[in-house]
């Protein structure tokens, strides 16, 4: 079976195939970039909604927000360079000093981590 469209892989040596994973920004225009950004904000909405609801104390929800969809872009730059930190934070645009500190103070494991 062929890999998913920006995806990483594994070549025959173990090592990530690092330009399966990065992006590429020729596609992208302001209207594109406009109709992500409703999307996201419609569902933050919704986010906001639930937390405010739940939560007596709204001071830190911007906080709690943040962490949320930090641990997520995470996440998914794990997932697509099969849990490679370095290959992860070139994705994600970050240092990958940054990426672990970012890892441990969000509660982020990989598999490797818990070896």
């Amino acid at each position: 079976m062929a890999p998913a469209a920006g995806r990483a892989q594994r070549n025959r040596k173990g090592r990530v195939e690092t330009d399966m994973i990065m992006r590429s920004t020729d596609g992208v225009n302001s209207e594109n970039c406009r109709a992500v950004e409703e999307v996201i904000e419609k569902r933050l909405e919704e986010i906001v909604t639930i937390l405010s609801s739940k939560c007596q104390d709204n001071s830190a929800l911007y906080d709690e927000i943040l962490s949320m969809v930090e641990r997520a872009l995470i996440r998914i730059a794990l997932q697509r360079s099969c849990n490679v930190k370095k290959s992860a934070a070139l994705f994600l645009g970050i240092n990958r000093n940054t990426l672990h500190s970012k890892m441990n103070k969000l509660g982020i494991e990989t598999a490797e981590d818990n070896r």
